[in-house]
Order: structure tokens, then sequence, then C-alpha cells
């Protein structure tokens, strides 16, 4: 039978065969290297990869990123920018012609295939911008072809491999941006077509090699944010072709080879952030094609600005802040007409400011705050017509404010606070400069009007006219400033009313109009400026009622309205200020009752209603403000017993008044549970009975006055050391050593009671105590010489060795040392070494004993810690030596070596590794306990402590407490981190010292709590209620000393700078204050990227001091987050970015600060 098919049939069946062997031969067909490039493919992932290009087409030439040359073979491969993750593969070693790899800005990961050496026509490997790991491999030397090797930008470890030298075609190596190692290769000197080498942000150690000087065509020279060591080696004046020179933050000594003026070529020179000495040399001014110098924040630096650099006539940049230079500025700095940005702040700069620096066309920054210049400012510097920031603060300058400032069009911020200038303030200042956003001309003696122009431009977003002689009213042109942010015009003679019209301006956040004689009510449009966090209108002449309209700034966090002549009561509305963290009302006349709903606000740290009329009982619902700190009440006519609940207010650390009143009653033994409260005024009121039990252990009171009542029985002891007047017209007080008047026979602070008490039970009471006592007094006695004999045949500790193994058996001494130290010394020893522990070899004291230098007969520094005698619980026991064998065994580079103990006959002596730089307390604030300085801000000291050398000593701090916690088994808490216990090595390296004493030794209630539970101002605020240290406790006291870093301050203020720091802190954070104004002004604060990092390590400061144990991060955190705030910078590029990344940041610390 025969089969008819159709043609369409047909044509089906042959496709049908056909096609899947087309497709076959294609893929038989495929060249080595798309095969190669498909393994590659595979190999990575992202989105839209792998692109439609490639497929199986018999060519990859037509692949996209993908060429090739005339012979078909690959030549490059261009990928990227791509956002690739994933590895790179080995088989692209498989591209034998491959000249040009570029990988770079992707995700990749993983190691750089040692393969790639097989591609011996490579002319350009650029990896840069991944995440590539690993180290590099040495065998790209064989890549004898290769003229860029670009790996920057990634995570590669290890060293550098000095084979590289090995490719004598190499024109760009850049490694930039690594975690790379070791030494610099002085082989690297051999590369003589190198026309670029970046080494910098890495972890390069060592020198840098004199032979770089050989390279007579390198271009570009970076080796910045590592740290080396060594000097700047000369030789690097031989390398004739440069023209960037980049050796910042590298700790790099020594002084500036003058050779470096033999680059002709060179137009960047960068050296900040070093530690050089000795001057400048004049030889960088035949540096003609300079247009960067930057030599700031090397300490070292002294002498005179070279007037050699006034030959710079291409200079652009000249930064030499924060150094220690000295002399005047020399005029011809006027020759260098390319200026644009000159910074010479913070030094110690002297003479007048030279009028030549107005010949300065271009400049659009000048910054010479922070010097000694004295003289008026030079009418010249008007002729800056394009100048844009203009910084003359804290200097000595007298006279007027040139009146040609006034037509300056682009300035921007115009600041000249702290000064001695006079006069009044130009009269059409900002007429002209409509960019003005900052004028601070606070700290002077200006008088005169304020001017009508300043916001002329409407940009005026912070003026600050403070502490002058101004006067009149608040000009229209102010109060209807709507973009102002920040006003502050408090120490003036201004007056007549508030203006209502300040309440339109809704971007206003900070208001200070205290100290001037406004007067007339406070206007009810106040309550209009929804974001108002501060609010100061105290020591002003403002009468009539508190406005009940404040009560809807819900974000205040500060209102002070003191010294006025308010009256009326305490509006309720002001509950609904639930941010509110100070309120100071006092010295008003205000009456009525104290609002009990003022326990609603929560976040209170601050109240004042001191100095009015208020009546009534004190609300007991004051108990509930968990957050206060200071609680004045005083000179009222409040009646009533005190209340208990204040007891309850165990975050009390500064001053609760509640004097000159009418108060009745007994003084509540539940205020013995403030355990932080330094002043406690309860004079001239009508109070009765003793002077609680409870407060003889109150070891925390500075001042304890109770004077003019009606009280009666024995002082405690505890009080012993307080001025008599504290206690004065109390006809039943008794105490020889304080008021001079003995108790009755059988009377003593023992027998006190606050509840009172029948003769017969206190008989009975003193009789059992006395029994006990002798009892205990008995148990010391037979512990004590028990514990001296030393059991027959007892092993040593492990690695301990006998200081005097001859010492006979009757002086009944024994010693362990670590054998590093070197055994062989005796006792005697050790009291010639402290000079008979004498003053002049003290170095330090605490709660847990006295310090001391002792030079070993070998020569060997130690030092010595003597345990008082009288603390009975320091006796050598069983668990004294296990707790002392453990603590001796740890070892960690950040943890003080704690070699031994030693006891003999009433000495207990501890023996530590000597720090010969003392503490980071006495480098911050000057030798002393803390509380000493001169002044809570530090200002009264010098301080060598630069920012990278505050963020070492709180990352190697942090390491170490972070081994007690985390490494140590059992783990081990420190319970008295501070400043003084952090001490420093030659390296200033950290080193956390006293770790685990306060366990150890049983510290008598005759001395304070902070020897057993931290020192005052690092003290965890759970403590005060829960009297338990846990670990969290040791991460709020390291927060604190992150703060101390910060800002330079004390941890415990002075009252009116707000008590204690972290608080401090959270209040100028809270009133959104410039986060610059928080830190320590003795550091470099224009400098971004340290601007940024300090902004990070505030937060971690904030997050360690959070008010909740479970909101604290642990020390391992703690280390990780200071590890990652490292973000040096060494572009102009970069550092523009993070200047974004710092405009950015004060509104993420504000909300931190505001939610812990």
């Amino acid at each position: 039978m025969k089969s008819i098919l159709h043609p369409e049939c047909l044509c089906a069946a042959a496709l049908g065969v056909f096609l899947p062997l087309l497709f076959f031969s294609s893929a038989l067909a495929i060249t080595s290297d798309g095969q190669a490039l498909l393994d590659l493919s595979e190999s990575l992932v992202g989105a839209g990869w792998p692109p439609r290009s490639w497929n199986l087409s018999l060519s990859p030439c037509t692949w996209e990123g993908v060429e090739c040359d005339v012979n078909g073979s690959v030549s490059a491969l261009q990928l990227g920018g791509l956002n690739l993750s994933g590895t790179i593969s080995p088989s692209v070693a498989s591209l034998a012609y491959l000249i040009t790899l570029n990988l770079s800005l992707n995700n990749l990961g993983g190691v750089i295939p040692p393969e790639l050496s097989s591609c011996t026509s490579l002319n350009f490997i650029i990896l840069n911008g991944n995440q590539l790991t690993g180290t590099i491999p040495p065998q790209l030397s064989r890549l004898s072809a290769l003229r860029v090797l670009d790996l920057s930008a990634n995570a590669l470890t290890g060293s550098i491999p000095s084979e590289l030298a090995r490719l004598r075609n190499l024109q760009t190596l850049n490694l930039f941006s690594n975690s790379l190692n070791g030494t610099i290769p002085p082989q690297l000197g051999n590369i003589t077509s190198l026309q670029q080498l970046t080494l910098f942000s890495n972890r390069l150690t060592g020198t840098i090699p004199p032979s770089l000087g050989n390279l007579k065509v390198l271009r570009v020279l970076r080796i910045g944010n590592n740290p080396l060591s060594g000097t700047i080696p000369p030789e690097l004046g031989g390398c004739e072709s440069l023209q960037v020179l980049g050796l910042t933050q590298s700790n790099l000594e020594g002084s500036i080879p003058p050779e470096l003026g033999k680059l002709s070529n060179l137009t960047s020179l960068a050296l900040w952030m070093n530690k050089l000495t000795g001057s400048i040399p004049p030889e960088l001014g035949n540096l003609g094609e300079l247009t960067s110098l930057t030599l700031y924040r090397n300490y070292g630096l002294t002498g005179a600005i070279p007037p050699e650099l006034g030959k710079l006539g291409k200079l652009q940049t000249l930064y030499m802040y924060r150094s220690n230079l000295t002399g005047t500025i020399p005029p011809e700095l006027g020759n260098c007409t390319s200026l644009v940005a000159l910074d010479l702040s913070m030094n110690q700069l002297s003479g007048s400011i030279p009028a030549v620096l107005g010949s300065l066309k271009n400049l659009t920054l000048l910054q010479l705050f922070q010097n000694s210049f004295t003289g008026t400012i030079p009418p010249q510097l008007g002729g800056l017509v394009n100048i844009v920031y203009l910084d003359l603060s804290i200097n000595q300058l007298s006279g007027n404010i040139p009146i040609q400032f006034q037509a300056l069009v682009y300035i921007s911020d115009f600041m000249m606070a702290d000064n001695n200038l006079t006069g009044p303030i130009p009269p059409l200042l900002g007429y002209y400069g409509t960019n003005l956003s900052t004028i601070d001309l606070s700290g002077n003696n200006l008088s005169g009007y304020i001017p009508e122009t300043l916001c002329n431009g409407r940009n005026l977003s912070r003026l600050n006219l403070a502490n002058n002689l101004l006067q009149g009213a608040i000009p229209e042109g102010v109060k209807s400033c709507l973009p102002l942010r920040s006003l502050d015009l408090h120490q003036n003679r201004l007056s007549s009313a508030v203006p209502p019209e300040l309440g339109q301006l809704s971007y206003l956040s900070y208001l200070d109009l205290s100290s001037n004689h406004f007067i007339g009510e406070i206007p009810e449009e106040l309550g209009d400026l929804s974001n108002l966090v501060y609010l100061s209108l105290s020591r002003n002449n403002l009468s009539g009622r508190l406005p009940t309209t404040i009560g809807k700034l819900t974000n205040l966090g500060s209102l002070q309205v003191s010294n006025n002549r308010i009256d009326g009561t305490i509006p309720v509305e002001l509950v609904n200020c639930s941010m509110l963290q100070r309120l100071a009302l006092g010295s008003n006349l205000l009456s009525g009752g104290i609002p009990s709903e003022l326990s609603q606000l929560s976040m209170l740290a601050y109240l004042d209603l001191s100095n009015n009329k208020f009546t009534g009982p004190i609300p007991e619902e004051l108990g509930q403000l968990k957050s206060l700190i200071e609680l004045q009440l005083g000179y009222n006519h409040l009646s009533g017993e005190i209340p208990s609940e204040l007891g309850q207010l165990t975050s009390l650390s500064i001053n609760l008044s509640l004097s000159s009143n009418n108060l009745t009653g007994r003084i509540p033994m539940e205020l013995a549970n403030l355990q932080l409260l330094n002043y406690l005024y309860l004079d001239f009121n009508q109070l009765t009975g003793e002077i609680p039990s409870s407060f003889y252990n109150w070891s925390s009171l500075l001042v304890f006055n109770v004077s003019h009542n009606q009280l009666s029985g024995p002082i405690p002891n505890i009080f012993a050391h307080m001025s008599s007047d504290n206690f004065a017209y109390n006809s039943g007080l008794c105490g020889s050593s304080t008021v001079g008047i003995a108790c009755p026979d059988g009377t003593s602070e023992g027998t006190s009671d606050s509840g009172g008490g029948h003769d017969f039970v206190d008989t009975v009471v003193g009789a059992v105590v006395g029994i006990l006592g002798l009892a205990f007094i008995l148990l010391v006695v037979a512990t004590f010489f028990m514990c001296r004999r030393r059991p027959p045949g007892q092993d040593r500790s492990e690695g301990m060795t006998d200081l005097e193994k001859g010492r006979s058996d009757s002086d009944s001494s024994y010693s362990f040392l670590d054998g590093a130290v070197n055994a062989g010394f005796t006792f005697q020893d050790i009291v010639e070494g402290t000079g008979n522990f004498s003053q002049e070899c003290e170095i330090g004291r605490g709660a847990c004993g006295t310090v001391y230098k002792a030079k070993l007969p070998s020569g060997k520094l130690i030092a010595v810690k003597r345990v008082p005698s009288q603390m009975e619980g320091s006796a050598i026991d069983n668990s004294f030596h296990a707790e002392i064998t453990t603590l001796g065994k740890i070892r960690h580079s950040n943890i003080v070596k704690l070699y031994g103990f030693c006891y003999h006959q009433e000495a207990n002596l501890l023996l530590y590794e000597y720090m010969p730089k003392g503490s980071l307390g006495e480098h911050l604030h000057g030798r002393g306990v803390v509380g000493e300085g001169p002044n809570d801000d530090g200002s009264g000291l010098t301080c060598n402590l630069d920012w990278d050398t505050r963020y070492r000593i709180a990352l190697g701090s942090a390491q170490g407490l972070a081994y007690l916690h985390h490494d140590c088994k059992p783990s081990i808490l420190h319970r008295d981190i501070k400043c003084n216990n952090i001490l420093l090595d030659n390296e200033m390296k950290a080193h956390v010292g006293d770790f685990g004493l306060a366990k150890l030794i049983d510290v008598p209630a005759s001395i304070s709590m902070s020897a057993i539970a931290g020192s005052y101002g690092y003290i965890a605020p759970e403590y005060a209620y829960s009297m338990k240290i846990t670990n969290k406790c040791d991460v709020y006291s390291f927060g604190v000393v992150l703060l101390e870093l910060l800002t330079g301050k004390l941890p415990v203020l002075s009252l009116e700078n707000g008590g204690d720091l972290v608080s401090w802190v959270r209040t100028s954070i809270a009133l959104k204050k410039e986060i610059v104004e928080i830190f320590d002004p003795r550091l470099m604060l224009n400098d971004v990227s340290t601007l940024h990092e300090m902004m990070v390590v505030l937060k971690i400061a904030i997050l360690c001091t959070s008010l909740l144990p479970t909101d604290r991060p642990t020390m391992r955190e703690v280390v990780h987050m200071l590890s990652g705030a490292r973000r040096e910078l060494d572009s102009t590029e970069t550092e523009e970015r993070t200047l974004y990344t710092v405009s950015n940041e004060t509104e993420g610390i504000l909300q931190l600060a505001t939610q812990m």
C-alpha cells in the first residue's frame, strides 16, 4: 500500500532531524575561550546575569563585556560595575591571549586564583572594589607584561609578596584599603617603571624603605593610614617625577626632610596626623608646582611658619592646624594668590593678623581660631570677596568688627566668638551676604543694637550673640527669620517684651534669652514652636503666669524660667512635655501646691522649684521620678513630713535640698537608699527625732546639713569630717568630734534608731552586739594565725617561685611570683625599692590600696599595690589564694600583668607590671583623683592625646575587658572600670588594671561603697536598687570612659553643669546642640574623617550607658563596633562622601540618645 505525505510534513520531519544536529554541531564548535567564559559565568551571580548575548554562538567575541583580537581570541574581559557576586573561576586562566581583566566594583568574594599567572599576555588586572579575601598570589610575578595591578578596596590579608618586584614593566600598583600586614618590601624600589604606588589604609608596619627613592618615574606615592614607624626617608627626594606624596596617619616621627624640597613636580604633599617634630623646612618653598600642603595634627611641629612658603604661587590648600606652631603669620603668604583654603587654627600663633591676607581674592576658607592673635582685625580682610567660611574665634583680638565685612557676598559662616571685640555689629551685616547661615559673635564686649539685616537672605539657621553688651529689642528681621534653628542671645542687656513673633519660627529648636532685661509676660505663642528642645528665659524681669501652651512643646527637653517674677501655679499641662529632662522654675513667685502630676515626667533629671511660695506637703508621687539626679525644693513654705517615697529616687546623685521650709516629723530612714547622693540639705525646718541608724554607712554624702532643726541623739561618725555648722542649732545633737558636745555615757551611733526604742531593748541589743563583736574578733585572730602557717608539703602554684626560700618559719611569710619578674629578691628589697613605701614612690591611691613604684636590685621596675592592713578581709585564706592564682595566670596584651602576691607580717602586697605612662585619667584630666581637675571640661589642662591615640586606647581597653568577660573561665567582672584603672605603656597602649580586686578585698563599711561597686560617675544606675554587679555594669562604666575620651570632661561635673557626664551628654544631644560642641575642644574637630569616627564612637558610648542593662551590648559586641568605627580617609573624594555622612549622623545620635 503506497502512503502519501504532504510537503509540509516532509519539511517538518527534516527540521526535526537536522535542528538538533545543528545545535549539537554548534556546541561542539564553541572555542576554548568561550568554554572558559561559560565556566566563569557559572561562578558569578547577579541580576540579569548572564546577559542574553552570552549564548552558544560560534564566537564569544559578540558577547557583552568581551573583546577579541584580530585572530578571534579573547583579549579583554570588561565586567566592572555590574553588581556581581560569587567568585573568580580559575577557568579564566584558559584565556591564553587575555590582555585586560576588569572585574572591578562588584561584590566578588573568594581568593584571587593563582592560575591567573598562566595568562602571560595580561597587561591589566583590575579587581578593585570587591570583597576578595586571602593573600596576594606571589605567582602573579610571572606576568612579565603586566602594567597595571589594581587589587585595592578588598579584604586581602597577609603580606605584600616581595616577588612582585620581578614585574619590570609594572606602572601601577594599587593595594590600598585592604588588611595587608607586614612590612613594605624594599624590593619594590627595583620596579623602576613604577608610576603609581598606593598602599594606604592597610595594617602595614615597619619603616618606609629608602629604596623607594630609586623610582625616578614615580608620580603617585600614597602609604598613609598604616601603623608604620620610623622617619620619612630623605631618599624620597630622589623621586624626581613625583606629583603626589601621601604619608598621612602613619605614626611617622622625626623631622620633615629638607630633601623633599627637591621634588619640583610635586603638586600635593600630605603629611598630616603623624608624630613629626621640629620645624617646617623652608626648602618646601621650592615646590613651585605645589597646590596642596597639609601638615596638620602633628603636635610636635614647632617653630614659625617659613616665609619661603610665600613663593608657592600655585598653592590652593594650606592646612597646618592643630600643631604647636609659634610666631606670627608671615606676610609673605599674601603672595600665594591662588590660595583657596587657609587653616592655621589651634596653634600657638601670636601677633597681629597680616593685612596682606586680604589680597587673597580666591580664598573661600580662612580659619585662624584658637590661637593667641592680638590687635585689631585688619579691615583689608573685607577684600576677601570669595570668602565663605571665616573663623577668627578664641583669640585675643580687640577693636571693632570691620564694617567692610558687611559687603562679603558669599559669606556663609561668620564666626569671631570669644575675643575682646568692642563696638557695634556692622549695621548691614547680612544685607549683601545673603548666604549667611551661621553667625557666632558670642563672648565679646559688643555693644549697640542687633542689626535688622542679619537674616536678609533668609538662610540664617544659627545666630549666637550671647555674652555681649547688646541692648534694645530683638529686631524684626530676627524675630521673623523663619529658617532659624538656634537663637542664643543670653547674657546681654536686651529689653522690652519677649516678641510673640518668635512663635512663628517653626524650625527653632534652641532658644536662650536668659540673663537679659526682658519684661512682661511669656508669650503664649512660644507654645507653637513644635520643634523646640531647649528654652531658657531665666534671670530676666518676666512676670505673669506660665502659659499653659508650653504643654504643647512635646519635644522640649529643658525649660528654664528661674529668677524671674512668675506667679500663679504650675500649669498641669506641663506633664504633656514628656521629653522634659530639666525643669528649672526656682526663684519666682509661684504658689499653691506642687502638682503631683509632675511625677508623670518620667525622663526628668533636674527639678528646681526652690525659692518660691509653694505650700502644702511634698507630693509622695515625686518618688516615681526614677531618672531624677537633682531635686531642689528649698526656700518655700512646704509643710508636713518628708515623704519616705523620696528614698525611691535612687538615681539622685547630686543634690536633694529641702532647706528652709516648715517640714516636721522624723527624717525618713529610707533616704539612706540614695547611695549615690552627694549633697543633702534639710536645714532650717522643724524636724525632730534622731538621725536614722540607716545613715551610719552613708558614705557618698559630701555635705549633710541638718542645722536649725530640733534633732537629738548622736551624730554618726561617718559625718565627723564635715563642718560643725551642718549640725548647729539642734540642742539635742551630740558628738564630741563634730559639735564639741559629748554624748552621755552609753549613747553611741550604734544605739540610735529612727523609730525610737526603750532603754531595756537598747541594753540587750548592745550586749548582744558586744558579745558577737568579741566572738568575731577571736575568730579573725584564730583565722589569722591559721592562715599564716603554711601546711607542710603544700605544692606551689604552677609557674610561681618562692620569693625568699631561706626565710625562717618564724616570720610566717610566703610569696608567689611569676618567674618572668626575676625571682631571688627579698621582702626587704621591695621595702628598699619603694623607699620604705614613701610618698615619693607613690604613683596611685584607691579604695583597694596604695600603689608604689619599686626598683628591684636587677634594675627592673614593678608596681606594688599595698593593701591597707585594716582590711581584715584581705587576710590570706584558701579562697583568696585561689583567686590570686587565677588572676596571676591571665595573659593578654591589654591587661596589666599580675606577677604575684606577697604577704609579710602586716604587709599585703600585690606585684604588678609597671606602666610608665601612668593612667588615662592623668592624661585626660591631670594627676589626682577624678573630680580634682581645674575645670569640668579640662580646659585648665593641656592634653597631648590626639583622637587616634584615644581611639586606640578605647579599642585596646575594650579588648582587655572583653577578654575578662568572655575568654576567662570563669568569667571575671572588673567592678571598677574607670580612666584611672586604664594604664598606658611607653607606646600609649592601653592595659586594664585592678581587675577582679574589688571581689577579693572585703572593704569595711567605713570605706566608700565605690570600692566594691565602682567609682562615682561610673556606677551603673541599676546598682542603686539591685546592689548586684553584672557584666553590664562593667559595660556601663566603659561607656562613661568612652564619653570621657570624646568630651575631655570629668565623669562627675559641677552642679551647674549637670552633675554627671552621662546626663550632660544626653541632655546636650536632646537639646539638639551641635554635636561638635560636645566633643573635646582640644581635639581636631575640623577633620571630617575624625568627626565621623567620633560620632560612631559616641553612638557606641550611648548604647553602653543605656539606662536598662538589657539595652547595653556585650563587651565583645563593643569591640566589634569599635573596630568597625575606623574609617580613616586618605583622599578628597572619600572625604567629601564622609562629610555628607557626618551631616546625616547627628539625627541618628539624637534618636539613639532619646531612646536609650
